[in-house]
């Protein structure tokens, strides 16, 4: 067999793998440590990455250990059972364990859309090796040569006997073997992946519809308390004075604690306040209730929403630093036959998963155990150390399953606030978040606005585009003196395709006043929702068909390059991933064939487009819109179509974009965080609510049979919804709508 010609040269050794019988009864144990190619991860570059373990028993039972972190994505469902495949497993002997946080796994933070990508190889070269190990520890057994064994169905096979051998009844002599160093290990040829191209058992299907599931607020320890905490209502404030008498009169009340004092910048520390442990949640909650604290409420006091968009607006009004330029785009619009002007804002959003973070430490001796529905358990582990001021080895962290995740539990504050807890306690502790928590003190998604200027010719040809971002940045949550959105956030500009021979983007000045952080999506929800937003006003401005004018801005099929881009190198753009417009206008192409666009339009239906590559994968959308008998806005149908290069479970991807759609409808129609006086107004799904099931469209997801390398599936179906939306209701009203939510101003 013959490794496939996609897979990557691998910096493997022997002294990478491990080996040691398991368990009592015997058994292959088995690790590989690998480096795939290094490439930016927002301004990051990755480390050096091992691969999950996986282990063989003595009877038969295959497991597989799932580094990344279940948020409701499936990826427990997925990579695993590329690893089982290559290895010849019966999937129904295979059982899955969660890891705990530990730099053996390498990179645990599941964000960023990158598991697949990045581990899909790596798996498959751990399946590979087992399966080597097992052929030979046959082959020694028979006396035949390796290399005429086949292994399938849990078994090895000999074709010329007719002899076969079960992985249990192998698993002990396969571990007395020298490890193949990686380079001599061959993977399967593609087309015998046929069982991981095929549905693939949902494994934590049962336990999530069952309730046998075990969150972060599930878990329950010996002794163990609860703990809510009554945070500054303004990031950076700090308790003035505190009255506590009426808290610790409240039966089952233990004790109020005083957290430390936030230090700006406010990266992963907890926010401060005051914490009530007590022997429940209600004693805890009505313990809180009864504090009496007076707040000095910082630097911060006087942000307000509503100034800070004029301050925003005045930014993107005026010169920014440049990001990216071709050409000159002055004299362009000097030049111009026309110039359309538009600006667009979005508000804050915040994550608001299902279920709010909660966690349970237990400190004792020296050493502290944690269990948390963690995105990222490995920072949480090293921020915890350093919070409690001991070695990271001395933490122990298990990934609890998460309710959702969206950016929002890959930031651990809430899981230091445990630690810190349970150490002052003397006592294992559960602290525990409310939705209001949730809503008013979390890290936001960065607030944005945008001008765009576009000069068209005397043949309504695009001649010129000048866009100006004003957006605090992620860096911001980090480092005091950052005033603006990197190069790197402007993520679905810096990768935009434009038949413009001007263009400039620039970045403005935006400093934050709230804790910025990701969510899913990033930065692309903002930027696609301006630009194709812009780019249906222009097909209104010129009496054209919006799809027509989509695929004229973005031009022909064709790769990118720097030089076209106007950057010194290309953003997004790593190894094997280049910006192919041929993909962008394939979706655009074939959305616009299964939803009916062209009879839609003849037929007088409201419908919007709209296309975006983030985490290098290519999507479109189509939303069709009408009124009710009420005339209220009701969402009838979203196509989409994705092509997010391989896939290791389609149902999965499929499952993403679904999901997308309902979130990307959430945030258009009703996504808003404000502040006033520092403070953020809104507290629960009353007024920040979400897409409820009555006003979930009908959606079809199409997904594009495509040989390109792995890419993103969990984010990049979020960002051409709003943009769709906002298109179609301009088909529907006339109303052209450059602000989300839209429901303010329906």
């Amino acid at each position: 067999m013959t490794a496939p010609a996609a897979v990557p040269e691998l910096e493997v050794g022997r002294r990478f793998f491990v080996v040691a019988l398991g368990g009592a009864v015997g058994g292959l144990v088995l690790g590989v440590r690998m480096a795939p190619p290094v490439e930016a991860q927002g301004g990051l570059a990755s480390q050096l990455l091992p691969t999950h373990f996986v282990k063989i028993g003595a009877d038969g039972i295959v497991t597989i250990v799932c580094s990344r972190s279940e948020m409701g994505q499936g990826i427990r469902s997925s990579l695993p059972f590329v690893l089982a495949d290559e290895l010849g497993a019966d999937f129904a002997r295979v059982a899955i364990v969660q890891g705990d946080a530990d730099a053996r796994y390498g990179d645990q933070n599941t964000d960023g859309s990158h598991s697949v990508k990045d581990f899909y190889d790596v798996m498959r070269l751990a399946g590979a090796t087992a399966r080597s190990m097992l052929s030979s520890a046959a082959a020694a057994r028979w006396g035949v040569p390796a290399e005429r064994l086949i292994v399938h169905d849990h078994a090895v096979h000999d074709p010329a006997t007719g002899k076969k051998a079960g992985f249990g009844e192998l698993a002990e002599a396969a571990a007395a073997l020298p490890v193949p160093d990686a380079k001599t290990v061959t993977l399967r040829p593609d087309a015998e992946l046929v069982k991981s191209r095929g549905p693939l058992p949902f494994v934590d299907g049962p336990a999530f519809v069952t309730g046998k599931a075990a969150y972060g607020a599930d878990i329950r320890l010996p002794g163990m308390l609860t703990a809510v905490i009554a945070r500054p209502p303004v990031v950076g404030g700090r308790v003035k004075s505190l009255d506590d008498t009426k808290a610790l009169a409240v039966p089952g009340v233990r004790k109020v604690v005083r957290m430390p004092e936030l230090e700006l910048p406010a990266k992963f520390q907890p926010l401060g306040g005051v914490a009530v442990v007590a022997d429940h949640t209600w004693a805890a909650l009505q313990g809180r209730k009864a504090l009496v604290v007076e707040w000095d409420n910082g630097p911060n006091a006087a942000y307000d929403s509503e100034a800070y968009r004029l301050t925003l607006h005045a930014a993107v009004n005026a010169p920014g630093k440049v990001a990216r330029e071709v050409g000159d785009v002055e004299k362009a619009l000097a030049g111009a036959a026309r110039v359309l002007t538009a600006e667009y804002h979005v508000a804050h959003l915040v994550h608001t998963p299902m279920e709010p973070p909660a966690a349970v430490a237990r400190v004792s001796a020296g050493s502290c155990e944690l269990w948390a529905p963690s995105q990222d358990p490995q920072t949480a582990q090293k921020e915890v150390a350093t919070a409690l001021g001991i070695e990271p080895a001395k933490v122990t962290l298990h990934v609890t399953y998460l309710g959702g995740g969206f950016g929002r539990k890959s930031k651990p504050d809430f899981i230091v606030e445990a630690a810190l807890l349970s150490k002052a306690a003397g006592a294992p502790v559960r602290v525990q978040w409310t939705r209001e928590d949730d809503v008013q003190h979390g890290y936001y998604h960065a607030v944005s606005t945008q001008r765009i200027d576009a000069g068209l010719d005397a043949e309504q040809k695009l001649v010129a585009w000048r866009h100006r971002v004003a957006s605090p940045s992620i860096g911001s949550t980090f480092d005091k003196k950052v005033d603006r959105a990197a190069g790197w956030e402007l993520q679905g500009l810096n990768d935009l395709p434009l038949t413009a021979k001007a263009v400039r983007f620039e970045s403005c000045e935006a400093r934050a006043h709230v804790r910025i952080g990701w969510l899913r999506s990033v930065y692309n929800i903002n930027h696609c929702f301006a630009a194709q937003s812009f780019i249906g006003e222009l097909a209104a401005a010129t009496g054209r068909d919006p799809k027509a004018v989509l695929l004229d801005t973005l031009g022909p099929a064709r790769q990118l390059t720097a030089q076209e881009v106007g950057m010194k190198e290309l953003e997004n753009a790593p190894a094997g991933h280049p910006i192919d417009v041929g993909r962008l206008r394939h979706v655009i192409e074939r959305v616009a064939e299964i939803s009916g666009w062209d009879a839609a339009r003849r037929a007088g239906k409201a419908v919007g487009i709209a296309a975006h590559r983030s985490f290098l994968s290519y999507i479109a959308a189509v939303v069709a819109a009408s009124l009710d008998d009420k005339k209220q806005l009701r969402i009838d149908d979203v196509w989409m179509v994705a092509d997010v290069g391989r896939m290791a479970n389609a149902d999965r991807v499929r499952s993403q974009m679904e999901g997308a759609v309902v979130f990307g409808l959430s945030l258009a129609l009703y996504g808003r965080i404000t502040a006033k006086e520092g403070a953020i107004q809104q507290k629960n799904f009353d007024d920040y609510p979400l897409v409820r099931i009555f006003e979930a469209p009908r959606t079809r997801v199409e997904l594009v049979d495509s040989r390109a390398p792995h890419a993103g599936a969990g984010e990049p179906g979020v960002p051409p919804i709003a943009p769709a939306l906002a298109n179609a209701i301009f088909a529907l009203t006339g109303k052209r709508l450059r602000e989300i939510p839209f429901a303010r101003a329906l």
